[in-house]
Protein backbone atom coordinates (compact mmCIF):
# COMPACT_ATOMS: atom_id res chain seq x y z
CA UNK A 1 0.00 0.00 0.00
CA UNK A 2 2.63 2.20 1.19
CA UNK A 3 4.48 1.48 -2.19
CA UNK A 4 1.44 2.46 -4.21
CA UNK A 5 0.95 5.92 -2.83
CA UNK A 6 4.70 6.66 -2.88
CA UNK A 7 4.32 5.69 -7.00
CA UNK A 8 1.30 7.87 -6.97
CA UNK A 9 2.77 10.86 -5.47
CA UNK A 10 6.07 10.58 -7.52
CA UNK A 11 3.49 10.63 -10.75
CA UNK A 12 1.42 13.23 -9.60
CA UNK A 13 4.93 15.54 -8.77
CA UNK A 14 5.84 14.52 -12.85
CA UNK A 15 2.95 15.92 -13.73
CA UNK A 16 2.56 18.76 -12.05
CA UNK A 17 6.03 19.92 -13.04
CA UNK A 18 5.27 19.05 -16.38
CA UNK A 19 2.78 21.48 -16.14
CA UNK A 20 4.83 24.19 -13.92
CA UNK A 21 7.19 24.46 -16.92
CA UNK A 22 5.37 24.50 -19.79
CA UNK A 23 3.48 27.66 -18.27
CA UNK A 24 6.67 29.03 -17.46
CA UNK A 25 7.75 29.05 -20.53
CA UNK A 26 4.71 30.27 -22.35
CA UNK A 27 3.61 27.51 -24.25
CA UNK A 28 -0.44 27.53 -24.40
CA UNK A 29 -1.78 23.86 -22.99
CA UNK A 30 -5.00 22.80 -22.70
CA UNK A 31 -5.83 20.81 -19.25
CA UNK A 32 -3.48 17.73 -18.96
CA UNK A 33 -4.60 14.62 -17.81
CA UNK A 34 -3.90 12.90 -14.58
CA UNK A 35 -4.82 9.00 -14.12
CA UNK A 36 -8.49 8.36 -15.82
CA UNK A 37 -10.23 10.97 -13.72
CA UNK A 38 -8.64 14.47 -12.80
CA UNK A 39 -7.09 17.13 -15.40
CA UNK A 40 -4.41 19.53 -14.34
CA UNK A 41 -4.71 23.67 -15.08
CA UNK A 42 -2.07 26.49 -14.47
CA UNK A 43 -3.13 29.63 -13.53
CA UNK A 44 -0.04 32.06 -14.83
CA UNK A 45 0.63 35.45 -13.87
CA UNK A 46 -2.13 38.01 -14.94
CA UNK A 47 -4.61 35.05 -15.10
CA UNK A 48 -8.03 35.40 -13.33
CA UNK A 49 -8.10 33.48 -10.12
CA UNK A 50 -10.91 31.63 -9.02
CA UNK A 51 -9.81 31.86 -5.59
CA UNK A 52 -9.37 35.64 -5.32
CA UNK A 53 -12.04 35.82 -2.79
CA UNK A 54 -10.49 33.56 -0.28
CA UNK A 55 -7.07 33.38 -0.80
CA UNK A 56 -3.93 35.72 -1.97
CA UNK A 57 -1.08 33.93 -2.38
CA UNK A 58 1.48 33.63 -5.20
CA UNK A 59 1.36 34.79 -8.84
CA UNK A 60 0.59 30.67 -9.66
CA UNK A 61 -1.56 28.23 -8.81
CA UNK A 62 -2.06 24.90 -10.03
CA UNK A 63 -5.98 23.85 -9.88
CA UNK A 64 -6.73 20.09 -9.96
CA UNK A 65 -11.06 19.13 -11.56
CA UNK A 66 -12.50 16.12 -12.65
CA UNK A 67 -11.93 14.76 -16.25
CA UNK A 68 -14.31 16.21 -19.12
CA UNK A 69 -18.14 16.71 -18.07
CA UNK A 70 -20.64 14.04 -16.60
CA UNK A 71 -24.19 13.68 -18.26
CA UNK A 72 -26.56 15.22 -16.16
CA UNK A 73 -28.32 11.68 -15.58
CA UNK A 74 -25.69 10.25 -14.12
CA UNK A 75 -25.88 12.87 -11.24
CA UNK A 76 -29.56 11.54 -10.39
CA UNK A 77 -30.98 9.32 -8.38
CA UNK A 78 -32.96 6.77 -10.45
CA UNK A 79 -35.90 8.26 -8.76
CA UNK A 80 -34.90 12.13 -9.74
CA UNK A 81 -35.03 10.59 -13.60
CA UNK A 82 -38.56 12.21 -14.62
CA UNK A 83 -37.04 15.55 -12.99
CA UNK A 84 -34.14 15.96 -15.36
CA UNK A 85 -35.63 17.97 -17.41
CA UNK A 86 -36.82 20.46 -14.89
CA UNK A 87 -33.79 20.74 -13.65
CA UNK A 88 -31.74 21.24 -16.28
CA UNK A 89 -33.28 24.44 -16.86
CA UNK A 90 -31.23 25.52 -14.20
CA UNK A 91 -27.83 23.55 -15.29
CA UNK A 92 -25.10 25.44 -17.38
CA UNK A 93 -24.70 23.43 -20.68
CA UNK A 94 -22.46 20.30 -21.10
CA UNK A 95 -18.89 21.92 -21.79
CA UNK A 96 -19.63 25.22 -20.01
CA UNK A 97 -17.80 24.92 -17.49
CA UNK A 98 -15.08 22.83 -14.48
CA UNK A 99 -16.59 20.12 -13.20
CA UNK A 100 -15.41 18.55 -9.23
CA UNK A 101 -14.40 16.11 -8.00
CA UNK A 102 -15.56 14.19 -4.87
CA UNK A 103 -13.79 15.45 -1.64
CA UNK A 104 -12.30 12.00 -0.77
CA UNK A 105 -10.59 12.04 -3.97
CA UNK A 106 -9.87 16.35 -3.52
CA UNK A 107 -8.36 14.93 -0.30
CA UNK A 108 -6.55 11.94 -1.68
CA UNK A 109 -4.77 14.25 -4.43
CA UNK A 110 -3.95 16.89 -1.70
CA UNK A 111 -1.93 14.28 0.51
CA UNK A 112 -0.10 12.94 -2.69
CA UNK A 113 0.99 16.52 -3.26
CA UNK A 114 2.11 17.25 0.11
CA UNK A 115 3.79 13.80 0.36
CA UNK A 116 5.58 14.89 -3.00
CA UNK A 117 6.23 18.52 -1.26
CA UNK A 118 7.62 16.69 1.92
CA UNK A 119 11.93 17.27 1.87
CA UNK A 120 11.73 14.36 4.26
CA UNK A 121 10.18 12.21 1.63
CA UNK A 122 13.63 10.96 0.34
CA UNK A 123 12.55 7.38 -1.14
CA UNK A 124 10.21 8.87 -3.52
CA UNK A 125 13.80 9.46 -5.23
CA UNK A 126 12.99 12.88 -6.78
CA UNK A 127 16.16 14.45 -7.69
CA UNK A 128 16.26 17.79 -6.68
CA UNK A 129 12.88 18.91 -6.02
CA UNK A 130 11.26 22.00 -7.17
CA UNK A 131 8.90 23.72 -5.33
CA UNK A 132 5.83 23.79 -7.27
CA UNK A 133 2.78 26.33 -7.28
CA UNK A 134 0.09 25.72 -4.74
CA UNK A 135 -2.34 23.00 -5.35
CA UNK A 136 -6.27 23.92 -4.87
CA UNK A 137 -8.90 21.00 -6.16
CA UNK A 138 -12.08 21.37 -6.80
CA UNK A 139 -14.47 19.65 -4.61
CA UNK A 140 -18.15 19.09 -5.48
CA UNK A 141 -20.09 19.81 -2.10
CA UNK A 142 -21.52 16.26 -1.89
CA UNK A 143 -19.84 16.21 1.91
CA UNK A 144 -21.92 17.37 5.33
CA UNK A 145 -20.03 20.73 5.00
CA UNK A 146 -20.34 21.45 1.58
CA UNK A 147 -17.18 21.67 0.70
CA UNK A 148 -15.98 23.50 -2.59
CA UNK A 149 -12.39 23.79 -2.50
CA UNK A 150 -9.39 22.62 -0.96
CA UNK A 151 -5.49 23.42 -1.45
CA UNK A 152 -1.92 23.32 0.05
CA UNK A 153 0.50 25.72 -0.13
CA UNK A 154 4.32 25.29 0.44
CA UNK A 155 5.54 26.97 3.42
CA UNK A 156 9.33 27.32 2.73
CA UNK A 157 12.45 28.71 3.96
CA UNK A 158 14.60 30.40 1.41
CA UNK A 159 14.10 27.00 -1.36
CA UNK A 160 13.48 24.41 1.03
CA UNK A 161 9.71 23.89 1.95
CA UNK A 162 9.45 23.65 5.89
CA UNK A 163 5.71 22.90 6.24
CA UNK A 164 2.50 22.81 4.53
CA UNK A 165 -0.37 25.25 4.97
CA UNK A 166 -3.89 23.49 4.25
CA UNK A 167 -7.37 25.07 2.97
CA UNK A 168 -10.80 24.08 3.09
CA UNK A 169 -13.82 26.33 1.39
CA UNK A 170 -16.98 25.35 2.07
CA UNK A 171 -20.02 27.22 1.04
CA UNK A 172 -24.01 26.87 1.69
CA UNK A 173 -26.95 28.00 -0.75
CA UNK A 174 -28.33 29.55 -1.98
CA UNK A 175 -30.49 30.17 0.96
CA UNK A 176 -32.71 32.59 2.58
CA UNK A 177 -31.87 31.05 5.92
CA UNK A 178 -30.69 33.94 8.27
CA UNK A 179 -29.58 31.15 10.73
CA UNK A 180 -26.17 30.78 8.46
CA UNK A 181 -25.19 34.23 9.72
CA UNK A 182 -22.59 33.52 12.05
CA UNK A 183 -21.53 35.04 15.22
CA UNK A 184 -18.51 37.14 15.48
CA UNK A 185 -17.61 36.70 18.67
CA UNK A 186 -17.90 32.84 18.33
CA UNK A 187 -15.80 33.38 15.30
CA UNK A 188 -12.75 34.52 16.90
CA UNK A 189 -13.30 32.63 19.87
CA UNK A 190 -13.06 29.62 17.57
CA UNK A 191 -10.04 30.55 15.69
CA UNK A 192 -8.33 31.30 18.61
CA UNK A 193 -8.88 27.59 20.04
CA UNK A 194 -8.25 26.25 16.30
CA UNK A 195 -4.74 28.63 16.22
CA UNK A 196 -4.02 28.35 19.99
CA UNK A 197 -3.84 32.28 19.74
CA UNK A 198 -4.53 35.06 22.39
CA UNK A 199 -4.93 38.17 19.99
CA UNK A 200 -6.49 38.01 16.48
CA UNK A 201 -7.35 40.80 14.06
CA UNK A 202 -10.12 41.18 12.00
CA UNK A 203 -10.77 42.94 8.69
CA UNK A 204 -13.59 43.65 6.69
CA UNK A 205 -14.35 44.27 3.16
CA UNK A 206 -17.98 44.99 1.22
CA UNK A 207 -18.51 45.27 -2.24
CA UNK A 208 -21.92 46.99 -3.20
CA UNK A 209 -23.21 47.63 -6.85
CA UNK A 210 -23.70 51.37 -7.44
CA UNK A 211 -25.34 51.38 -10.88
CA UNK A 212 -26.18 48.25 -12.59
CA UNK A 213 -27.19 46.87 -16.34
CA UNK A 214 -30.55 45.82 -17.10
CA UNK A 215 -31.45 44.16 -19.71
CA UNK A 216 -33.26 46.04 -22.54
CA UNK A 217 -36.28 44.97 -24.00
CA UNK A 218 -36.09 43.03 -27.89
CA UNK A 219 -32.04 43.09 -26.85
CA UNK A 220 -30.61 39.38 -26.66
CA UNK A 221 -27.27 40.37 -24.94
CA UNK A 222 -27.32 41.69 -21.56
CA UNK A 223 -25.10 44.49 -20.72
CA UNK A 224 -22.05 43.97 -18.53
CA UNK A 225 -21.64 47.43 -17.70
CA UNK A 226 -21.55 48.18 -13.89
CA UNK A 227 -20.33 50.52 -11.59
CA UNK A 228 -19.81 48.93 -8.16
CA UNK A 229 -17.47 50.46 -4.89
CA UNK A 230 -15.07 47.69 -2.89
CA UNK A 231 -14.81 49.02 0.62
CA UNK A 232 -11.77 47.62 3.26
CA UNK A 233 -11.77 48.21 7.08
CA UNK A 234 -10.00 47.21 10.31
CA UNK A 235 -11.24 46.34 13.62
CA UNK A 236 -14.83 44.38 12.24
CA UNK A 237 -17.44 45.31 15.16
CA UNK A 238 -20.26 42.77 13.84
CA UNK A 239 -21.39 40.78 10.94
CA UNK A 240 -22.62 42.92 7.97
CA UNK A 241 -21.55 45.64 9.54
CA UNK A 242 -21.99 48.81 7.55
CA UNK A 243 -18.37 50.29 6.45
CA UNK A 244 -17.19 52.91 8.25
CA UNK A 245 -17.05 56.50 6.47
CA UNK A 246 -13.14 56.32 7.27
CA UNK A 247 -12.75 52.90 5.21
CA UNK A 248 -10.50 52.60 2.75
CA UNK A 249 -12.71 52.78 -0.41
CA UNK A 250 -12.05 51.76 -4.59
CA UNK A 251 -14.83 52.42 -7.54
CA UNK A 252 -14.67 50.10 -10.05
CA UNK A 253 -16.06 51.02 -13.34
CA UNK A 254 -17.01 48.66 -16.21
CA UNK A 255 -19.00 50.65 -19.07
CA UNK A 256 -19.81 49.27 -22.17
CA UNK A 257 -21.01 52.17 -25.19
CA UNK A 258 -24.10 51.76 -27.36
CA UNK A 259 -27.02 51.72 -24.64
CA UNK A 260 -29.72 53.21 -25.83
CA UNK A 261 -30.67 55.00 -22.95
CA UNK A 262 -27.34 56.63 -22.46
CA UNK A 263 -27.66 60.29 -22.75
CA UNK A 264 -24.61 60.59 -25.74
CA UNK A 265 -26.53 57.05 -27.39
CA UNK A 266 -26.48 59.85 -30.63
CA UNK A 267 -22.76 60.38 -30.79
CA UNK A 268 -22.31 56.50 -30.22
CA UNK A 269 -24.66 55.98 -33.67
CA UNK A 270 -22.41 59.04 -34.86
CA UNK A 271 -19.26 57.17 -34.31
CA UNK A 272 -20.74 53.93 -35.32
CA UNK A 273 -21.34 55.81 -38.56
CA UNK A 274 -17.64 56.68 -39.20
CA UNK A 275 -16.91 52.60 -37.80
CA UNK A 276 -19.03 51.33 -40.73
CA UNK A 277 -17.01 53.96 -43.32
CA UNK A 278 -13.48 52.67 -42.09
CA UNK A 279 -14.73 49.09 -42.45
CA UNK A 280 -15.87 50.18 -46.43
CA UNK A 281 -12.22 51.74 -46.89
CA UNK A 282 -10.83 48.62 -45.66
CA UNK A 283 -12.98 45.60 -47.53
CA UNK A 284 -14.06 47.89 -50.42
CA UNK A 285 -17.94 46.93 -49.33
CA UNK A 286 -19.76 49.72 -47.21
CA UNK A 287 -22.92 48.95 -44.92
CA UNK A 288 -24.84 52.32 -45.48
CA UNK A 289 -27.65 52.19 -42.31
CA UNK A 290 -30.82 52.99 -43.05
CA UNK A 291 -31.04 57.10 -43.41
CA UNK A 292 -32.95 59.31 -40.87
CA UNK A 293 -34.13 62.00 -42.65
CA UNK A 294 -36.68 62.42 -44.67
CA UNK A 295 -35.02 64.32 -47.21
CA UNK A 296 -32.54 62.65 -49.49
CA UNK A 297 -28.63 63.68 -49.29
CA UNK A 298 -28.27 65.89 -52.56
CA UNK A 299 -31.20 67.61 -51.57
CA UNK A 300 -29.99 68.74 -47.77
CA UNK A 301 -26.32 69.16 -49.49
CA UNK A 302 -27.92 71.25 -52.70
CA UNK A 303 -30.06 73.13 -49.75
CA UNK A 304 -26.78 73.87 -47.91
CA UNK A 305 -25.47 75.59 -50.97
CA UNK A 306 -27.96 77.74 -51.48
CA UNK A 307 -28.27 79.14 -48.46
CA UNK A 308 -24.39 80.04 -48.44
CA UNK A 309 -24.85 81.47 -51.73
CA UNK A 310 -28.25 83.73 -50.86
CA UNK A 311 -25.68 85.15 -48.34
CA UNK A 312 -23.36 88.08 -48.73
CA UNK A 313 -20.77 87.43 -46.16
CA UNK A 314 -21.50 83.30 -46.23
CA UNK A 315 -17.73 82.72 -45.56
CA UNK A 316 -16.99 84.64 -42.38
CA UNK A 317 -18.46 84.40 -38.78
CA UNK A 318 -21.93 84.79 -39.69
CA UNK A 319 -22.35 81.51 -40.82
CA UNK A 320 -21.25 80.10 -37.33
CA UNK A 321 -24.03 81.23 -35.59
CA UNK A 322 -27.25 80.99 -37.89
CA UNK A 323 -26.31 78.14 -39.65
CA UNK A 324 -25.37 76.00 -36.53
CA UNK A 325 -28.66 76.43 -34.93
CA UNK A 326 -30.21 75.27 -38.53
CA UNK A 327 -28.57 72.66 -38.78
CA UNK A 328 -29.11 70.55 -35.67
CA UNK A 329 -26.31 68.33 -35.49
CA UNK A 330 -28.17 64.75 -34.17
CA UNK A 331 -24.55 64.37 -32.62
CA UNK A 332 -25.46 67.32 -29.92
CA UNK A 333 -28.68 66.13 -29.00
CA UNK A 334 -28.01 65.12 -26.02
CA UNK A 335 -29.81 64.87 -22.94
CA UNK A 336 -30.73 68.39 -20.95
CA UNK A 337 -28.81 66.46 -18.06
CA UNK A 338 -25.52 66.73 -19.21
CA UNK A 339 -25.79 70.12 -21.15
CA UNK A 340 -23.93 71.43 -18.68
CA UNK A 341 -21.27 69.05 -19.78
CA UNK A 342 -22.00 68.64 -23.30
CA UNK A 343 -22.37 71.47 -24.54
CA UNK A 344 -23.23 72.03 -28.67
CA UNK A 345 -20.51 73.73 -30.19
CA UNK A 346 -21.26 76.83 -31.81
CA UNK A 347 -18.76 76.75 -34.43
CA UNK A 348 -19.38 74.10 -36.52
CA UNK A 349 -17.50 74.74 -40.07
CA UNK A 350 -18.70 74.03 -43.63
CA UNK A 351 -17.22 70.60 -43.48
CA UNK A 352 -19.02 69.80 -40.11
CA UNK A 353 -22.13 71.06 -41.46
CA UNK A 354 -22.05 69.19 -44.35
CA UNK A 355 -20.99 66.03 -42.33
CA UNK A 356 -24.34 66.28 -40.30
CA UNK A 357 -26.03 66.56 -43.42
CA UNK A 358 -25.00 63.97 -44.73
CA UNK A 359 -24.34 61.49 -42.04
CA UNK A 360 -28.39 60.92 -41.04
CA UNK A 361 -28.87 61.08 -44.72
CA UNK A 362 -25.94 59.16 -47.55
CA UNK A 363 -28.04 55.60 -48.59
CA UNK A 364 -25.49 54.71 -50.96
CA UNK A 365 -21.70 55.38 -52.64
CA UNK A 366 -23.66 56.64 -55.84
CA UNK A 367 -25.58 59.52 -53.11
CA UNK A 368 -21.68 60.03 -51.87
CA UNK A 369 -20.39 61.15 -55.62
CA UNK A 370 -23.90 63.33 -56.24
CA UNK A 371 -23.05 65.38 -52.80
CA UNK A 372 -19.27 65.68 -53.48
CA UNK A 373 -19.94 66.38 -57.36
CA UNK A 374 -21.89 68.91 -56.60
CA UNK A 375 -19.79 70.69 -53.56
CA UNK A 376 -16.66 70.62 -55.82
CA UNK A 377 -18.40 72.57 -59.02
CA UNK A 378 -19.89 75.19 -56.44
CA UNK A 379 -16.36 75.94 -55.03
CA UNK A 380 -14.71 75.43 -59.00
CA UNK A 381 -17.17 78.41 -59.80
CA UNK A 382 -16.28 80.59 -56.92
CA UNK A 383 -20.44 80.27 -56.23
CA UNK A 384 -19.18 79.20 -52.96
CA UNK A 385 -16.46 80.26 -50.11
CA UNK A 386 -16.72 78.43 -47.07
CA UNK A 387 -15.50 79.13 -43.57
CA UNK A 388 -13.54 76.24 -42.52
CA UNK A 389 -11.63 75.23 -39.19
CA UNK A 390 -7.93 76.64 -39.50
CA UNK A 391 -5.70 73.33 -39.06
CA UNK A 392 -8.63 71.30 -40.85
CA UNK A 393 -6.61 68.46 -42.84
CA UNK A 394 -9.15 66.76 -44.82
CA UNK A 395 -9.23 66.34 -48.55
CA UNK A 396 -12.48 68.44 -48.80
CA UNK A 397 -10.68 71.08 -46.18
CA UNK A 398 -7.84 71.42 -48.59
CA UNK A 399 -9.82 72.02 -51.59
CA UNK A 400 -11.98 75.04 -49.79
CA UNK A 401 -8.26 76.43 -48.81
CA UNK A 402 -7.71 75.78 -52.18
CA UNK A 403 -10.98 77.58 -53.97
CA UNK A 404 -9.83 80.70 -52.28
CA UNK A 405 -7.11 81.33 -54.33
CA UNK A 406 -9.18 79.97 -57.39
CA UNK A 407 -6.97 77.12 -58.28
CA UNK A 408 -7.92 73.94 -56.97
CA UNK A 409 -6.31 70.59 -58.05
CA UNK A 410 -8.19 68.55 -59.85
CA UNK A 411 -9.65 65.18 -57.87
CA UNK A 412 -11.53 62.10 -59.54
CA UNK A 413 -14.98 60.86 -57.56
CA UNK A 414 -14.12 57.07 -57.85
CA UNK A 415 -13.15 54.74 -55.98
CA UNK A 416 -12.73 54.88 -52.10
CA UNK A 417 -11.92 58.42 -52.57
CA UNK A 418 -15.80 59.81 -52.07
CA UNK A 419 -15.97 57.31 -48.75
CA UNK A 420 -12.29 58.45 -47.56
CA UNK A 421 -13.42 62.16 -47.63
CA UNK A 422 -17.01 61.42 -45.75
CA UNK A 423 -14.92 59.66 -43.24
CA UNK A 424 -11.97 62.37 -43.23
CA UNK A 425 -14.42 65.44 -42.24
CA UNK A 426 -16.38 62.99 -39.72
CA UNK A 427 -13.43 62.16 -38.20
CA UNK A 428 -11.91 65.87 -37.39
CA UNK A 429 -15.89 66.94 -36.17
CA UNK A 430 -15.67 63.94 -33.64
CA UNK A 431 -12.96 64.71 -32.20
CA UNK A 432 -13.42 68.57 -31.64
CA UNK A 433 -16.50 67.81 -30.15
CA UNK A 434 -14.97 65.31 -27.62
CA UNK A 435 -12.04 67.55 -27.04
CA UNK A 436 -14.29 70.62 -26.31
CA UNK A 437 -15.95 68.29 -23.45
CA UNK A 438 -12.86 67.83 -22.29
CA UNK A 439 -11.09 70.62 -21.98
CA UNK A 440 -14.13 72.76 -21.46
CA UNK A 441 -14.59 70.91 -18.13
CA UNK A 442 -10.99 71.02 -17.10
CA UNK A 443 -10.32 67.57 -17.20
CA UNK A 444 -7.41 67.46 -19.88
CA UNK A 445 -5.34 69.59 -21.77
CA UNK A 446 -4.90 69.52 -25.75
CA UNK A 447 -1.47 68.75 -25.20
CA UNK A 448 -2.72 65.58 -22.89
CA UNK A 449 -4.63 65.04 -25.48
CA UNK A 450 -2.47 65.14 -28.71
CA UNK A 451 -2.51 61.36 -28.90
CA UNK A 452 -6.48 60.35 -29.55
CA UNK A 453 -6.62 63.25 -31.69
CA UNK A 454 -3.07 62.89 -34.15
CA UNK A 455 -3.74 62.97 -38.25
CA UNK A 456 -0.18 61.31 -38.26
CA UNK A 457 -1.61 58.21 -37.94
CA UNK A 458 -3.61 56.10 -40.92
CA UNK A 459 -7.05 56.60 -41.13
CA UNK A 460 -8.02 53.11 -39.83
CA UNK A 461 -6.01 53.91 -36.21
CA UNK A 462 -7.52 57.30 -36.30
CA UNK A 463 -11.20 55.85 -35.71
CA UNK A 464 -9.75 53.35 -33.16
CA UNK A 465 -8.10 56.24 -30.92
CA UNK A 466 -11.52 58.13 -31.23
CA UNK A 467 -13.24 55.27 -30.67
CA UNK A 468 -11.08 55.46 -26.85
CA UNK A 469 -11.90 58.96 -26.42
CA UNK A 470 -16.06 58.45 -26.87
CA UNK A 471 -15.61 55.02 -24.37
CA UNK A 472 -13.75 57.48 -21.95
CA UNK A 473 -17.03 59.97 -22.53
CA UNK A 474 -19.20 57.34 -21.52
CA UNK A 475 -17.63 56.70 -18.24
CA UNK A 476 -17.36 60.79 -17.84
CA UNK A 477 -21.37 61.07 -18.53
CA UNK A 478 -22.14 58.13 -15.98
CA UNK A 479 -19.96 59.29 -13.30
CA UNK A 480 -21.47 63.01 -13.69
CA UNK A 481 -25.27 62.12 -14.23
CA UNK A 482 -25.87 58.88 -12.10
CA UNK A 483 -23.24 59.24 -9.42
CA UNK A 484 -23.23 63.25 -9.20
CA UNK A 485 -19.14 63.15 -9.33
CA UNK A 486 -17.68 66.55 -9.03
CA UNK A 487 -14.58 68.10 -10.62
CA UNK A 488 -12.43 66.80 -8.14
CA UNK A 489 -13.58 62.80 -8.22
CA UNK A 490 -13.98 63.51 -11.95
CA UNK A 491 -9.94 64.60 -12.98
CA UNK A 492 -8.40 61.85 -11.42
CA UNK A 493 -10.90 59.56 -13.03
CA UNK A 494 -10.37 60.60 -16.55
CA UNK A 495 -6.54 60.93 -15.90
CA UNK A 496 -6.75 57.26 -15.23
CA UNK A 497 -8.78 56.19 -18.45
CA UNK A 498 -6.32 58.82 -20.81
CA UNK A 499 -3.12 57.14 -19.35
CA UNK A 500 -4.79 54.01 -19.99
CA UNK A 501 -5.62 54.24 -23.27
CA UNK A 502 -2.34 55.81 -24.80
CA UNK A 503 -1.05 52.53 -23.76
CA UNK A 504 -3.42 49.98 -24.70
CA UNK A 505 -6.35 48.75 -27.06
CA UNK A 506 -10.03 49.63 -26.87
CA UNK A 507 -11.13 47.48 -24.28
CA UNK A 508 -14.50 47.89 -23.01
CA UNK A 509 -14.65 45.20 -20.40
CA UNK A 510 -11.68 46.55 -18.58
CA UNK A 511 -12.44 48.08 -15.13
CA UNK A 512 -11.26 51.58 -14.47
CA UNK A 513 -10.59 51.75 -11.09
CA UNK A 514 -10.59 54.98 -8.83
CA UNK A 515 -9.79 55.76 -5.22
CA UNK A 516 -12.79 57.80 -3.37
CA UNK A 517 -13.58 58.08 0.08
CA UNK A 518 -16.51 56.00 1.15
CA UNK A 519 -18.76 59.36 2.02
CA UNK A 520 -18.74 60.46 -2.09
CA UNK A 521 -21.17 57.41 -2.61
CA UNK A 522 -22.41 56.39 0.47
CA UNK A 523 -25.84 57.26 -0.50
CA UNK A 524 -26.54 54.70 -3.33
CA UNK A 525 -25.45 51.82 -0.89
CA UNK A 526 -26.68 52.71 2.61
CA UNK A 527 -29.97 51.43 2.47
CA UNK A 528 -28.91 48.36 0.18
CA UNK A 529 -27.57 44.70 1.00
CA UNK A 530 -23.95 44.32 -0.25
CA UNK A 531 -23.03 41.85 -3.35
CA UNK A 532 -20.47 40.64 -0.98
CA UNK A 533 -19.37 41.35 2.72
CA UNK A 534 -16.28 38.98 3.95
CA UNK A 535 -14.33 39.24 7.24
CA UNK A 536 -10.78 38.26 7.83
CA UNK A 537 -9.86 37.02 11.36
CA UNK A 538 -6.16 36.37 11.48
CA UNK A 539 -3.50 35.61 13.69
CA UNK A 540 0.16 35.00 13.32
CA UNK A 541 2.72 37.29 11.25
CA UNK A 542 4.57 36.30 7.82
CA UNK A 543 4.50 32.55 7.02
CA UNK A 544 3.03 31.81 10.13
CA UNK A 545 -0.05 34.00 9.60
CA UNK A 546 -3.41 31.94 9.50
CA UNK A 547 -7.18 33.08 8.41
CA UNK A 548 -10.83 32.52 9.25
CA UNK A 549 -12.82 34.05 6.46
CA UNK A 550 -16.45 34.51 6.36
CA UNK A 551 -18.19 35.75 3.37
CA UNK A 552 -21.80 36.80 2.43
CA UNK A 553 -22.69 36.56 -1.18
CA UNK A 554 -25.35 37.52 -3.63
CA UNK A 555 -23.91 35.48 -6.54
CA UNK A 556 -22.37 32.33 -5.90
CA UNK A 557 -18.87 32.28 -5.04
CA UNK A 558 -17.56 29.36 -7.26
CA UNK A 559 -18.20 28.63 -10.91
CA UNK A 560 -18.52 24.77 -10.50
CA UNK A 561 -21.82 24.70 -8.15
CA UNK A 562 -23.45 21.55 -7.37
CA UNK A 563 -26.84 19.71 -8.72
CA UNK A 564 -27.60 19.91 -5.05
CA UNK A 565 -26.99 23.59 -5.02
CA UNK A 566 -29.31 23.88 -8.05
CA UNK A 567 -31.99 21.79 -6.31
CA UNK A 568 -32.19 24.23 -3.68
CA UNK A 569 -32.16 27.10 -6.28
CA UNK A 570 -35.00 25.56 -8.08
CA UNK A 571 -37.25 24.74 -5.09
CA UNK A 572 -36.94 28.46 -4.18
CA UNK A 573 -36.72 30.82 -6.69
CA UNK A 574 -38.35 29.27 -9.30
CA UNK A 575 -41.29 31.52 -11.52
CA UNK A 576 -39.68 33.93 -9.49
CA UNK A 577 -42.00 32.85 -6.71
CA UNK A 578 -39.62 33.76 -3.45
CA UNK A 579 -40.08 36.92 -1.51
CA UNK A 580 -36.62 36.92 -0.31
CA UNK A 581 -33.07 37.48 -1.83
CA UNK A 582 -31.61 34.50 -1.80
CA UNK A 583 -27.22 34.31 -0.72
CA UNK A 584 -24.74 32.57 -0.16
CA UNK A 585 -22.01 31.61 2.71
CA UNK A 586 -18.78 30.99 2.64
CA UNK A 587 -15.98 29.90 5.02
CA UNK A 588 -12.15 29.20 4.49
CA UNK A 589 -10.53 28.03 7.31
CA UNK A 590 -6.81 26.85 7.09
CA UNK A 591 -4.26 24.72 9.09
CA UNK A 592 -0.44 24.56 9.53
CA UNK A 593 1.89 21.42 9.37
CA UNK A 594 5.73 22.13 10.20
CA UNK A 595 7.65 19.21 8.29
CA UNK A 596 10.16 17.57 11.26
Amino acid sequence: MGSHRHQAARRLYDCLLQVYNEGNKDIPKDPVPFEADVQIQLIGEGGRSPLESFWKGNDMILIMQKMGHVELTEQLEESQIDDAVYISEFTPPEHSGPVALPVTRAKQLISLYTMAQNPNMIHLKISKPIVLPPLWVRCDGSDPEHTCWVGAEPLKTGNTITGMSFHIVTCNGPTTDKTCFANLEDLKNAHKIRHHSSVVATRGFAQYELVRSTTLEDTVVESESNIYIDITWNMVDNILQKPPLTATATLNIRLESGDPRSPVYQLHKELQFLLVLAEGLKTGVTEWPEPLAIESSVELVQELLNDLKNKQDGFNSSINKNDVEKVKCDSAAVDSSIKSLFNERGDLDFAEQLWCKMRSSVASYQDLVKCFTLIIKSLERGEIQPWIHQGSSSLLSKLIQQSYHGTMEAISLSGITPIQMLLEIGLDKIKKDYVSCFIGQELATLTYLDYFISTSVKLQEQVHRVQKLHHMLEILVSCTVLLHFKHENLFPLMQSCIKYYKENPLNEKHVFQLPIRPAVVNKFYQNEYPQIWRVDISSGHGQKEVKTIWQFSINPPVEHMTLNNLGVLCDTTVNGSSEESMYFVTMANCSQVHFT
